[in-house]
């Protein structure tokens, strides 16, 4: 099978996956009418999916590193397909969360793709294949964004996920018929004890920073979940360091470039989703405050979505420049690119189009630094812990932008005054978002100057596919 085809089944597996954090996004408002539900309830829906990509991903590594990689992409695939028909069929809010969470199972499958990749791809064509499927993160969201909302507002909202089932569907023959078993195994046994440990870990975690605002931040609730997940992080930490068989060999994650690497990523993360969570109230908002647009749901997605397709136009020139340069050097420009987006918009954000051009400037900076960052990390950690390597840089990313949407979106409705019974963010409240964005990109961009070179690890573990 060639290269290029074995790119596009995985990346079309990738794109399924990345398009789940968006596809519920424009019925955020009318959940609690179209489920009967409080509206503190509904929240859920967005967060379980957070929650369960976030502990799921370094494990599906794992599993993948020990079990075959394709192998657990046809589980995560067929997670996603009973989620959505969960999902689909479902009217009230449990079956619903149940659905969203099986569906966040999926987000392991883009980590286990690019683990795939440096497998079976020739090393020419490698840069270029984990560009364009590192890319799919940022645009099956940007793309997904304003197909959700078309959906939403053209046809029942369960069309919705009948539609998420139906990219499961496709993935999954795509992924069995055209990418090959990979045969590289990593020796062991699944570390049970530090799969529960990271899941309650992280779950503490998780909960605090996207739960916190609505518990109250020094609520019993919310300092109980942080403690906890310190506790436990911490706990788990120490088991990690002395089983023989650790579902993450931190030894291996604390090496330079691979910690300052998963680092950058946090940052890069909440960058990336500050966007997400500012420009589409900040477009939203009506044009008498004076700094709203009073464009509709559809309209700013379609604004938003240039950044998407930068991504993917851009993943065959984030290949050749990380195969020229070096991946570290591709990932202090994308820092540095997010920085100049957030100036900008400082600057100028008063025309739509300004938003626009700010769009395709992050699109360029995500690129290259989502291009880079798994190159980095497979130069600097065996062949055989690909996977789950790649899965905790994944799991770094997402505490990014799970941190990025509770920072952000506290600022804005802590800044915001009542217009109407409304509660509308002040001018002042997208000026603070836009500064805490550059100083998360300063620090990535920092951290990606100082990460050192890596040698290459041992590569191949079956033929190379493609010439």
């Amino acid at each position: 099978m060639p290269g290029w085809a074995i790119v596009a089944a995985l990346a079309f597996a990738g794109l399924s996956s990345a398009f789940m954090f968006t596809l519920v996004v424009p019925l955020q408002a009318e959940l609690p009418v179209l489920l009967d539900a409080p509206r503190e309830d509904t929240t859920w829906v967005v967060t379980i999916t957070l929650l369960v990509a976030a502990v799921a991903t370094p494990i599906s590594g794992r599993l993948g590193d020990m079990y075959g990689k394709r192998r657990i992409i046809f589980a995560l695939l067929v997670a996603l397909m009973i989620g959505s028909l969960v999902a689909a069929l479902s009217q009230s809010i449990v079956g619903m969360i149940i659905g969203r969470g099986l569906q966040g199972l999926t987000t392991g499958v883009i980590p286990l793709g690019i683990a795939i990749m440096r497998d079976v791809l020739r090393p020419a064509r490698l840069g270029t294949a984990v560009a364009f499927m590192s890319a799919t993160m940022g645009v099956g969201g940007a793309i997904g964004m304003p197909v959700a909302a078309y959906i939403a507002e053209s046809f029942d909202w369960h069309m919705l996920f009948w539609l998420s089932f139906g990219l499961g569907v496709i993935g999954f023959i795509a992924v069995r018929f055209i990418v090959p078993t990979d045969t590289l195994r990593s020796p062991g046994r699944l570390d049970v004890p530090g799969v529960i440990g990271l899941a309650a870990g992280l779950t503490g975690l998780l909960l605090f920073v996207s739960r916190g605002a609505d518990w109250g931040w020094t609520s019993p609730a919310a300092i109980g979940s942080v403690v906890g997940g310190v506790v436990a992080l911490g706990l788990w930490g120490c088991y990690q360091l002395r089983t023989t068989d650790p579902l993450v060999d931190l030894r291996v994650a604390s090496r330079p470039a691979v910690l300052l690497t998963n680092l950058a990523a946090i940052g890069m993360g909440f960058a990336l989703f500050g966007s997400n969570v500012s420009f589409p109230q900040l477009l939203e908002l009506p044009a008498s405050t004076g700094y709203g647009f009073g464009l509709t749901m559809m309209e700013a997605a379609l604004v938003i979505m240039p950044s998407g397709l930068i991504m993917m136009f851009l993943s065959p020139l984030s290949g050749r420049l990380e195969r020229l340069f070096g991946p570290r050097p591709l990932l202090t420009i994308g820092t540095a690119a997010i920085v100049v987006a957030y100036v900008v918009v400082l600057l100028f954000s008063t025309e739509v189009w300004h938003i626009v051009i700010v769009n395709c400037i992050i699109g360029v900076g995500i690129a290259f630094s989502f291009a880079a960052m798994p190159m980095i990390i497979m130069q600097a950690v065996p062949a055989d812990e690909t996977g789950v390597s790649n899965g905790l840089n994944a799991l770094f990313r997402s505490v990014g932008t799970s941190s990025a949407s509770a920072v952000m979106g506290g600022v804005l409705a802590a800044m915001s005054v009542e217009v109407d019974g409304h509660a509308i963010p002040t001018a002042a409240a997208f000026t603070v978002c836009f500064w805490i964005a550059i100083a998360a990109a300063i620090v990535a961009m920092v951290l990606a100057f100082f990460i050192p070179r890596s040698t290459p690890e041992p590569r191949a573990s079956v033929p190379p596919f493609g010439s």
